[in-house]
Protein backbone atom coordinates (compact mmCIF):
# COMPACT_ATOMS: atom_id res chain seq x y z
CA UNK A 1 0.00 0.00 0.00
CA UNK A 2 1.46 3.38 -0.86
CA UNK A 3 2.12 5.71 1.74
CA UNK A 4 -0.09 8.82 1.87
CA UNK A 5 1.36 12.05 1.10
CA UNK A 6 1.62 14.70 4.08
CA UNK A 7 -1.47 16.52 4.67
CA UNK A 8 -1.51 20.35 2.88
CA UNK A 9 -1.19 22.85 5.13
CA UNK A 10 -3.47 26.38 4.92
CA UNK A 11 -3.48 27.77 1.65
CA UNK A 12 -1.87 31.25 1.75
CA UNK A 13 -3.30 34.07 0.06
CA UNK A 14 -2.06 35.10 -3.67
CA UNK A 15 -1.65 38.40 -3.85
CA UNK A 16 -2.61 40.20 -7.00
CA UNK A 17 0.18 40.86 -9.35
CA UNK A 18 1.01 44.38 -9.41
CA UNK A 19 -0.94 45.87 -6.35
CA UNK A 20 0.55 47.56 -3.33
CA UNK A 21 1.38 45.41 0.10
CA UNK A 22 0.91 48.54 2.13
CA UNK A 23 -2.52 49.78 3.31
CA UNK A 24 -3.79 51.60 0.27
CA UNK A 25 -4.74 55.11 1.66
CA UNK A 26 -1.97 55.54 4.00
CA UNK A 27 0.14 54.40 0.88
CA UNK A 28 -1.83 57.50 -1.28
CA UNK A 29 -1.65 59.59 1.22
CA UNK A 30 1.86 59.44 1.53
CA UNK A 31 2.12 59.63 -2.28
CA UNK A 32 0.45 62.81 -2.41
CA UNK A 33 2.96 64.57 0.69
CA UNK A 34 6.09 63.41 -1.86
CA UNK A 35 4.64 64.87 -4.77
CA UNK A 36 3.77 68.03 -2.52
CA UNK A 37 7.17 68.14 -1.65
CA UNK A 38 8.35 67.92 -4.64
CA UNK A 39 6.67 70.48 -6.60
CA UNK A 40 7.75 73.05 -3.87
CA UNK A 41 11.21 72.54 -4.28
CA UNK A 42 11.58 71.93 -8.29
CA UNK A 43 7.63 73.36 -9.82
CA UNK A 44 5.18 71.50 -10.86
CA UNK A 45 6.34 71.94 -14.72
CA UNK A 46 9.65 70.46 -13.73
CA UNK A 47 9.02 67.54 -11.76
CA UNK A 48 8.40 64.10 -13.46
CA UNK A 49 6.65 60.81 -11.90
CA UNK A 50 9.77 59.60 -11.92
CA UNK A 51 11.22 61.68 -9.49
CA UNK A 52 8.30 61.83 -6.81
CA UNK A 53 8.70 58.45 -7.29
CA UNK A 54 12.01 58.73 -6.25
CA UNK A 55 11.07 61.27 -3.40
CA UNK A 56 8.77 58.54 -2.44
CA UNK A 57 10.85 55.45 -2.27
CA UNK A 58 8.52 53.66 -4.75
CA UNK A 59 8.70 52.62 -8.39
CA UNK A 60 6.91 54.77 -11.14
CA UNK A 61 4.36 52.26 -11.75
CA UNK A 62 3.15 52.32 -8.34
CA UNK A 63 2.40 56.33 -9.14
CA UNK A 64 0.83 55.21 -11.99
CA UNK A 65 -1.49 52.37 -10.46
CA UNK A 66 -3.13 55.32 -7.69
CA UNK A 67 -3.12 58.39 -9.81
CA UNK A 68 -2.60 57.32 -13.78
CA UNK A 69 -0.64 60.09 -15.31
CA UNK A 70 0.80 63.12 -14.02
CA UNK A 71 -2.44 65.56 -15.06
CA UNK A 72 -4.37 63.37 -12.94
CA UNK A 73 -2.27 63.41 -10.02
CA UNK A 74 -2.16 67.13 -9.78
CA UNK A 75 -6.25 67.31 -9.91
CA UNK A 76 -5.90 64.85 -6.71
CA UNK A 77 -3.39 67.36 -4.96
CA UNK A 78 -6.06 70.31 -5.96
CA UNK A 79 -8.84 67.90 -4.60
CA UNK A 80 -7.56 66.45 -1.89
CA UNK A 81 -4.69 68.80 -0.17
CA UNK A 82 -4.89 72.58 -1.91
CA UNK A 83 -9.02 72.87 -1.13
CA UNK A 84 -9.17 71.57 2.01
CA UNK A 85 -6.33 73.43 2.98
CA UNK A 86 -7.86 77.27 2.12
CA UNK A 87 -10.96 75.91 3.41
CA UNK A 88 -9.65 76.27 6.65
CA UNK A 89 -9.40 79.71 6.13
CA UNK A 90 -12.66 80.29 4.05
CA UNK A 91 -14.87 78.90 7.38
CA UNK A 92 -13.94 81.27 9.86
CA UNK A 93 -14.61 84.15 7.24
CA UNK A 94 -18.12 82.78 6.20
CA UNK A 95 -19.00 82.22 9.73
CA UNK A 96 -17.79 85.61 11.48
CA UNK A 97 -20.55 88.58 11.58
CA UNK A 98 -21.10 91.73 10.78
CA UNK A 99 -18.01 93.36 12.65
CA UNK A 100 -15.50 93.90 9.98
CA UNK A 101 -12.87 93.44 12.81
CA UNK A 102 -14.39 89.82 13.24
CA UNK A 103 -14.14 89.39 9.43
CA UNK A 104 -10.71 90.38 9.27
CA UNK A 105 -9.65 88.54 12.59
CA UNK A 106 -11.52 84.93 10.67
CA UNK A 107 -9.19 85.71 7.66
CA UNK A 108 -5.73 85.91 9.75
CA UNK A 109 -6.13 83.44 12.35
CA UNK A 110 -8.05 80.81 9.68
CA UNK A 111 -4.76 81.88 7.07
CA UNK A 112 -2.59 80.93 9.94
CA UNK A 113 -4.27 77.98 10.90
CA UNK A 114 -3.56 76.69 7.33
CA UNK A 115 -0.20 77.53 6.79
CA UNK A 116 0.49 76.07 10.77
CA UNK A 117 -1.47 72.35 9.07
CA UNK A 118 0.12 72.96 6.05
CA UNK A 119 3.30 74.55 5.62
CA UNK A 120 3.48 73.74 1.67
CA UNK A 121 1.09 76.30 0.70
CA UNK A 122 2.85 79.72 1.13
CA UNK A 123 5.84 78.40 -1.83
CA UNK A 124 3.50 76.26 -3.52
CA UNK A 125 0.97 79.69 -4.01
CA UNK A 126 3.75 81.65 -5.06
CA UNK A 127 5.49 79.53 -7.13
CA UNK A 128 2.51 78.07 -9.00
CA UNK A 129 -0.17 80.94 -8.86
CA UNK A 130 1.57 84.04 -8.92
CA UNK A 131 4.54 83.28 -10.92
CA UNK A 132 3.83 83.23 -15.04
CA UNK A 133 3.11 80.04 -16.53
CA UNK A 134 2.03 78.53 -12.86
CA UNK A 135 0.25 75.41 -13.10
CA UNK A 136 -2.20 76.67 -10.48
CA UNK A 137 -3.00 79.52 -11.50
CA UNK A 138 -6.43 78.72 -13.71
CA UNK A 139 -7.56 77.06 -10.37
CA UNK A 140 -7.24 80.36 -8.48
CA UNK A 141 -9.54 81.89 -11.19
CA UNK A 142 -11.87 78.59 -11.38
CA UNK A 143 -12.01 77.63 -7.77
CA UNK A 144 -10.80 79.91 -5.22
CA UNK A 145 -11.62 83.39 -6.23
CA UNK A 146 -15.45 82.68 -5.61
CA UNK A 147 -15.08 81.05 -2.73
CA UNK A 148 -12.62 83.20 -0.95
CA UNK A 149 -11.43 86.37 -2.28
CA UNK A 150 -14.69 87.51 -4.27
CA UNK A 151 -16.98 86.44 -1.31
CA UNK A 152 -14.20 88.98 1.24
CA UNK A 153 -14.81 91.76 -0.89
CA UNK A 154 -18.19 91.34 -1.13
CA UNK A 155 -18.73 91.30 2.25
CA UNK A 156 -16.23 94.32 3.19
CA UNK A 157 -18.36 96.52 0.21
CA UNK A 158 -21.18 95.45 2.13
CA UNK A 159 -19.66 97.14 5.52
CA UNK A 160 -18.45 99.95 3.90
CA UNK A 161 -21.87 100.66 2.52
CA UNK A 162 -23.50 100.01 6.22
CA UNK A 163 -21.04 102.98 7.56
CA UNK A 164 -18.78 100.19 8.41
CA UNK A 165 -15.72 100.30 7.22
CA UNK A 166 -13.66 103.32 6.53
CA UNK A 167 -14.91 104.49 2.89
CA UNK A 168 -11.46 105.39 1.91
CA UNK A 169 -10.59 101.82 1.26
CA UNK A 170 -11.20 100.00 -1.67
CA UNK A 171 -12.60 96.45 -0.47
CA UNK A 172 -10.93 94.60 -3.71
CA UNK A 173 -7.91 95.85 -2.50
CA UNK A 174 -7.88 95.40 1.21
CA UNK A 175 -8.46 91.42 0.46
CA UNK A 176 -5.01 92.02 -1.61
CA UNK A 177 -3.66 93.28 1.76
CA UNK A 178 -4.76 91.06 3.99
CA UNK A 179 -3.14 88.29 1.40
CA UNK A 180 0.07 90.62 1.93
CA UNK A 181 0.18 90.53 5.60
CA UNK A 182 -0.43 86.73 6.01
CA UNK A 183 0.72 84.45 3.23
CA UNK A 184 3.62 86.17 2.10
CA UNK A 185 5.39 87.15 4.90
CA UNK A 186 5.25 82.74 5.91
CA UNK A 187 6.47 82.33 2.33
CA UNK A 188 9.50 84.70 2.72
CA UNK A 189 9.87 83.65 6.66
CA UNK A 190 13.07 81.79 6.04
CA UNK A 191 14.47 84.83 4.59
CA UNK A 192 13.21 86.83 7.55
CA UNK A 193 13.84 84.76 10.01
CA UNK A 194 17.76 84.24 8.75
CA UNK A 195 18.23 88.17 8.56
CA UNK A 196 16.59 89.59 11.91
CA UNK A 197 17.86 85.99 13.61
CA UNK A 198 14.07 85.80 14.37
CA UNK A 199 13.43 81.83 15.39
CA UNK A 200 11.68 82.90 18.28
CA UNK A 201 8.90 84.55 16.08
CA UNK A 202 6.12 81.89 15.16
CA UNK A 203 2.89 81.51 13.58
CA UNK A 204 0.91 82.52 16.52
CA UNK A 205 3.19 85.75 17.37
CA UNK A 206 2.78 85.99 13.58
CA UNK A 207 -0.93 86.02 13.81
CA UNK A 208 -0.87 88.69 16.67
CA UNK A 209 1.15 91.24 14.83
CA UNK A 210 -0.58 91.30 11.88
CA UNK A 211 -3.97 91.29 13.89
CA UNK A 212 -2.78 94.09 15.76
CA UNK A 213 -1.32 96.50 12.99
CA UNK A 214 -4.40 95.99 11.36
CA UNK A 215 -6.50 97.02 14.46
CA UNK A 216 -4.05 99.78 15.70
CA UNK A 217 -1.82 100.69 12.81
CA UNK A 218 1.01 102.32 14.18
CA UNK A 219 -0.74 104.25 16.53
CA UNK A 220 0.73 104.04 19.86
CA UNK A 221 -1.94 103.31 23.06
CA UNK A 222 -2.60 106.26 25.32
CA UNK A 223 -0.36 105.29 28.77
CA UNK A 224 -0.56 106.62 32.27
CA UNK A 225 1.08 110.07 31.33
CA UNK A 226 -0.75 110.79 28.41
CA UNK A 227 -4.01 111.00 30.86
CA UNK A 228 -1.86 113.50 32.54
CA UNK A 229 -2.29 117.47 32.08
CA UNK A 230 0.55 119.34 31.33
CA UNK A 231 1.70 121.78 34.21
CA UNK A 232 1.16 124.84 32.13
CA UNK A 233 -2.52 124.04 31.72
CA UNK A 234 -2.99 123.80 35.47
Amino acid sequence: MSPRPPAAGPARPRRTPGRPTRDSADQRSHLLDCAIACFVMRGIGATSLRAIATQAHVTPALLHYYFGDKEQLLAAIVEERLMPALALVRAPVAEAGEDVAELVAGFVNGMGEAIDRHPWLPSLWVREVLCEGGALRDVMFSRVAPQLPLMLAQRFAQAQAAGRLNPDLDPRLLVISLVGLTLFPAAGAPIWRRVFNADDIDGKALRAHTTALLDRGLQVPPGPLDLQEPEASR
